[in-house]
Formats: C-alpha cells, structure tokens, sequence
C-alpha cells in the first residue's frame, strides 16, 4: 500500500531570519532524529532575509526533498512565521523548534515516543537556561509567573513554543479565529492530554538572535496577559475604586481639619502631587483597555497572520523512504 502525504509521521517547523551560517549545522542535529521516529517534513518558515538563509535552504532542499520552504511577502515576526507552518504542514504530529540549537532536536524522539503513549501535547520545558543574560532571565521568570496566575488557561512555566502536537491539536489550534498568534496560550486553550519533557538549553550556535530578546519576551508577554485573562480589567476598576476612596478620605479629613481648626498644609506642592497620582493611575488604567482595544480591533479587521511569496517544494508529491514517489490527495 502506497503512502500519502497524509502519512508523514513529523512535521518540523523552524522561524528563521537571516540564519544562514546555522541551516546546515541545525540539519545536521535534526535529521538522525528524525530518522529515528519514521516520515518527516522540515518546513522552514522565512522572513525576507538579507543574507543567503534562501539559498542555504534551497541546496539542502536539492539534497532532501523532505525539505520544504515558505518565504514570506513581508517581515511579519516569529509568531506569525510559526503559526504559518502550523496551517501549511501536513504530519500525524507537528513540532516547532528554533535554528540557533538552544532547544535540543535530539529530544524530539522521546518527545513522539510519549504521543504514542496517548499524549496530544508534549511540552518542551527547560530544566536550566545557558548563555542568557541575568536580566533577560528575571524578564521571563517574571512574566511566566505573572501570566500563569493570571492567565484563564493552563500555560507551563519555562517553556517556549517548542512542543509536540498532536493532529488533531493542530487543527483544533488552526480553527481558532484570533490574529495575535500566542501558541502556548492557545495550545493551553485547546487542552487536550499534556506532559512535560524537561532538557537543559544551550547558548546559542551562531551569531546573534535577530528577534529582540527584550521587546520580543515582552510582546508575547503580552499576548500572553491580554489575550488569555480579563483580570487586568477587573483590577482597573478596583484601581478606580481604591483612588476614588482615597479622595473621599482626603476631603473628609480637610473637613475636619478645618472644622477642628487644625492647621492644613494645603498648597501646590499637595495638589500637584496628587494631580500627578491621579494621572498615572489614568494612564495605566488607559493603557491597559487600550492593549484589550487593540487586539479586539486587530481581530475585527481580519487581516491575515501571514502572507506567503513563495512555498518552495511544497507537498504536491511525498518521497518514501524506499523511493516511491505518491501524488498528495
């Protein structure tokens, strides 16, 4: 009986930009694993690069024709060049990892030996952290506590978007209508049976990572806070209500001040200081319906995540192990 491509076993999706010196080593890592597990796709997903990361991946296409390359119109981020590979691949589970190594692609078959063992999701959590400054390390503690005790769905703690998923986690992630594109979240939302698989990260192979470390943590941060929890409303509306009482308090007490002719140091410094407390407590409460806003607002357009220039060797046709070259349905 022929395979369809319905029948890759794996499908591997890797966000790069600019990361032509780390194609090849990454593969190199990657394959022998994969190998291991049975049929796979690599789908590397592309933001315009101003290096050779397409032609590095077209000659190892040339090598593998398991290789396969989405190069997209614009630079739309990570997250959009992820979730990307999600809706184009084509494996029974699907894997999205980093090029630079720090998550290690050896683990991948373990990772699928638990799938055959009834879990949809398994979570690549890290054990330790190596070649991370300790301020990029305090930002990511912080914000996985903060978005776990806030966050209405279950999101692990030191854990990126590296993680097995099952089919039908995929399709059930690829229904979900939202343009702010928060896997772990959305991973979370869909539940499913979930375990953890705990390694320990290396410091990056080459060079340095072209997505900021710090705007970008801070913006999934984000995505993670605003797009998985109301409870920021709900603390500006005790915000509101605290300040407000404070006012009240404050009047009450010049009343009595003045009715008990105590002297009251009243003046502009008091004013000002407590017009500058007011207006900073507006603007955070501002701030913070605004991020609720914007993304209702970017859901409301309906632009896509991603727009696609070019799919290179896209799954038309699926090569076998043995040769046989089977037609996708």
């Amino acid at each position: 009986m022929l395979t369809k491509v319905g029948d890759v076993q794996i499908s591997v999706i890797v966000p790069v930009f600019n990361e032509e010196k780390n194609i090849g080593p990454f593969l190199k890592r990657l394959e022998p694993s994969l190998e291991k597990v049975g049929n796979y796709e690599v789908i590397f997903c592309v933001d315009p690069c101003t290096d050779g990361t397409v032609g590095a991946i077209e000659r190892e296409i040339k090598r593998n024709p398991r290789i396969r390359c989405l190069v997209f119109s614009r630079r739309f981020g990570q997250a959009s060049a992820t979730m990307a590979g999600i809706h184009k691949c084509v494996g029974d589970t699907c894997v999205p990892i980093d090029v630079d190594l720090q998550d290690p692609p050896e683990i991948i078959p373990e990772m699928y030996q638990k799938y055959l063992e009834g879990f949809d999701v398994v979570v690549g959590k890290r054990r330790s952290r190596q070649g991370e400054t300790w301020v990029k390390m305090l930002v990511n503690k912080v914000g996985y506590k903060l978005i776990d005790s806030i966050s209405n769905v279950d999101i692990p703690r030191d854990a990126g978007d590296f993680r097995l998923m099952s089919r039908r986690v995929v399709e059930a992630v690829k229904s979900l209508p939202e343009t702010n594109g928060f896997l772990r979240g959305l991973v979370g939302y869909v539940g499913f049976k979930q375990v953890n698989v705990e390694f320990d990260r290396d410091p990056r192979l080459e060079g340095e990572t072209n997505y900021n470390p710090y705007t970008g943590s801070l913006k999934i941060g984000f995505n993670g806070i605003f797009g998985f929890s109301n409870v920021l409303l709900t603390w500006v509306l005790m915000a509101g209500v605290g300040v407000a009482f404070l006012s009240f308090l404050s009047i009450i007490a010049i009343i009595v001040t003045k009715i008990m002719g105590f002297p009251y140091p009243i003046g502009i410094p008091t004013v000002l200081s407590f017009i500058l407390f007011m207006g900073g407590i507006q603007l955070i409460c501002l701030g913070i319906v605004g991020e609720y806003i914007g993304r209702i607002y970017d859901d409301v357009k309906r632009r896509p995540m991603f727009i696609v220039d070019q799919f290179i060797n896209p799954p038309k046709e699926h090569v076998r192990h043995d040769g046989i070259t089977v037609q996708s349905h």
